[in-house]
């Protein structure tokens, strides 16, 4: 039986400026995700990476076409109802954290569900779950000044898992890690992904970090350029993959896995 599709996007284009001075970033977007799987988004500077992620994910709205996850057209969607659906649907890993100085670890984990119905042990119970996968149990009293840079990515993972999403969007979730952390940070991503199957959609321009991904899509000029899936391929090999397509492209080349 295949997987149900969480996500699909239709001819979605963005464009910014006046009719005088158009950039169209995003060129007519066809993509589908299925459930349980992990997208790396690759390209070279400018190629629509972030614009593409920050659209599907409800942060931007396209200029025009189909979105829909879950089965729901987002698309179309008012604010009221686009922030809703956000909080109860999706999860977000971003570069810079995005936690919040005066709330401990614990309490910006639960932050996605303080405003739902989740009962306080329920939340409590969600909370002991997330916090054992991710391995952050012991910083739970602890202000995110007190967190290293890998741990604070840790914590906001957590936060975007604790409302059981139907996908996650990470945005260079590694860009600001040092290379043991990020390694760290990406082995625990596959592991959720492939043992508790959740789905992720991650932006990256490392092809050591979409290496982890069980798909990579690779964008140019504002379109699909091409995609590789990982199958029965090693990281290993995947990388070896991921890097002749990057070169193609233009991209910067790194040596070793």
């Amino acid at each position: 039986m295949t997987e149900a599709i969480v996500l699909q996007s239709t001819n979605v284009r963005k464009v910014y400026g006046t009719r005088q001075n158009m950039q169209e970033v995003l060129k007519g977007i066809d993509l589908k995700v299925r459930e349980g799987e992990f997208v790396g988004i690759m390209g070279p500077s400018g190629a629509g990476k972030t614009t593409l992620l920050n659209v599907l994910a409800t942060i931007d709205r396209a200029s025009e076409g189909s979105i829909r996850i879950a089965g729901t057209e987002i698309a179309t969607m008012r604010d009221r109802e686009l922030s809703t659906f956000r909080r109860e649907q999706l999860g977000f890993i971003f570069q810079d954290y995005n936690l919040l100085d005066t709330l401990t670890a614990k309490e910006n984990i639960l932050l996605p569900i303080s405003l739902s119905k989740v009962s306080k042990q329920e939340a409590e119970s969600r909370f002991k779950n997330i916090a054992d996968i991710l391995g952050i149990t012991d910083l739970a009293n602890q202000y995110p000044h007190q967190l290293s840079g890998g741990q604070k990515q840790r914590t906001a993972a957590a936060r975007a898992l604790i409302n059981n999403p139907s996908m996650i969007f990470a945005d260079e979730p590694t860009g600001a890690l040092d290379s043991k952390s990020a390694s760290s940070l990406l082995e625990t991503l596959e592991r959720v992904n492939r043992e508790n199957e959740v789905t992720i959609m991650m932006v990256t321009h490392d092809p050591l970090a979409s290496s982890y991904c069980s798909r990579v899509v690779f964008l140019r000029d504002g379109q699909i350029y091409s995609e590789l899936y990982r199958g029965e391929e090693t990281r290993q090999q995947f990388f070896q993959e991921i890097l002749k397509v990057q070169a193609m492209l233009g991209g910067e080349t790194v040596d070793s896995i």
